[in-house]
């Protein structure tokens, strides 16, 4: 029986997203009914939570129902969340937690299926096949995406697909964009997740009325949203939690260990520490400090699981500065306030790190296509860091701002994936594992 609906799903690091596409009909998002609004980014996260005393009652939530059960309780629930850039990992082959022993094929299948959950009548009668999205490179120092990719393979099969295909993410967002187009073009599409910044050169041309396409050439990086919010806590917030700052012992001066901030660049990871050594030698320094005050406010953040609230106010100043040239960061909680005006030149003078990989990754794309810049005939930017301007100005320097087009940042490449699915030649744009 053939299917009547077209499955795009946009696994992403920070939000996951999913389109259902009738044929001849627009893609329509999936919605689910969140704690405070309808949404249709579902936050990609996990929580895993149970009683000490009776462990069999383990609970699983995922999206922003995870994000809810961690924040009521962090002691007794345990809280995952960008675990897709562990996905083509060798080296992270099982984790345990509650008492339970879950591969990430575990993890990803669980997350699924509470998704599915939530989105309940509109996901509740699947069809057998579904695209899924996947990066041009995967995360991590050395990945391995045959690895990623079967353990993608073994938990979308778990929800009962039996046709399970592949798409760049980058492709998905073109093949969505290409509906624009009204001419033959060449087109570079910049999709800026959490994790990866990722970037493909398609040809686009219409041949007996349908898009036909053909790859010219693709590359990416393992940076993107989340580093530029580790960066600003690195440069605002740490320093005033005692970063730099030093203590005495026998007559010494010495610095602050930085390994007690590194654990900031995963928000989730800070109520961890509260039963760590660090966390220890971290309330003995209070006594030792020349700033005593600065790190009796890290204590505070991590005896009062604060890590939430904080990378809230670092996900505001980033949308503020994306839209104005100067921004108030306020993170106030308990007897914490810390407030300053920060200037986009700023924030991109610390972000400049990852700028420069991104840019790097951009002209690597252009010389995999052996194009100029002047080739390319239109610029489709796709994903939330795609809104930073800094990032928008390394494909102004290079292309005619004229030729450079963005929208839809979040639902481009689930909705491009869905209509995909009704092309009369899938393997033009898929791949199986």
């Amino acid at each position: 029986m053939a299917q009547a609906l077209s499955l795009g799903i946009d696994f992403g690091t920070t939000n996951t997203v999913v389109a259902l596409a009738a044929p001849g009909e627009a893609a329509q998002l999936v919605k689910f009914p969140a704690p405070e609004r309808e949404i249709f980014a579902f936050r990609s996260a996990l929580s895993f939570h149970a009683p000490p005393e009776r462990l069999s009652e383990r609970t699983v939530e995922a999206g922003p129902w995870a994000v809810e059960a961690y924040v009521e309780d962090p002691l007794e629930t345990r809280f995952i969340q960008s675990f897709k850039t562990f996905a083509a990992s060798e080296s992270f082959t099982e984790t345990q937690i509650i008492g339970r022993r879950y591969l990430f094929e575990d993890l990803l299948s669980a997350f699924l299926l509470r998704l599915r959950e939530h989105a309940g009548p509109a996901m509740a009668d699947l069809p057998g096949r579904v695209i899924v999205g996947r990066p041009v490179n995967f995360a991590g120092a050395s990945p391995n995406p045959a690895l990623a990719l079967s353990r993608y393979e073994a938990a979308f099969a778990r929800l009962g697909f039996t046709e399970i295909l592949y798409a760049y993410e980058p492709v998905g967002a073109a093949f969505f964009f290409a509906r624009e187009l009204d001419h033959d073009a060449t087109v570079l599409v910049g999709d800026f997740g959490g994790g990866t910044s990722d970037f493909s050169i398609i040809r686009f041309h219409r041949e007996g009325g349908e898009i036909q396409a053909a790859p010219l050439g693709r590359s990416g990086v393992g940076v993107a949203g989340d580093a530029f919010d580790y960066r600003i806590i690195d440069h605002l917030v740490s320093p005033e939690l005692g970063k730099g700052s030093a203590y005495k012992t026998f007559g010494k001066v010495l610095p602050i260990p930085n390994r007690y901030y590194s654990a900031f660049a995963r928000w989730d990871q800070l109520a961890l520490m509260r039963a760590s050594r660090d966390m220890r030698e971290i309330r003995r320094l209070v006594r030792e400090a020349v700033d005593p005050e600065k790190l009796e406010r890290l204590v505070e953040v991590l005896d009062e699981n604060l890590g939430y609230q904080l990378y809230r106010s670092v996900s505001s100043l980033k949308e503020a500065l994306s839209a104005d040239e100067t921004a108030q960061f306020r993170f106030a909680a308990g007897s914490i306030e810390i407030v300053r005006n920060v200037g986009r030149a700023e924030f991109e003078s610390w972000i400049a790190p990852e700028l420069g990989l991104i840019e790097t990754a951009v002209d690597e794309a252009l010389a995999a296509a052996g194009l100029a810049p002047d080739q390319i005939d239109r610029v489709f930017l796709t994903g939330g860091s795609s809104l930073v301007p800094a990032v928008r100005r390394i494909f102004h320097r290079r292309f005619d701002p004229l030729r450079i087009a963005a929208g839809s940042e979040l639902e481009s490449i689930a909705s491009g994936l869905a209509l995909m699915g009704w092309e009369r030649d899938l393997s033009r744009w898929t791949m199986r594992p």
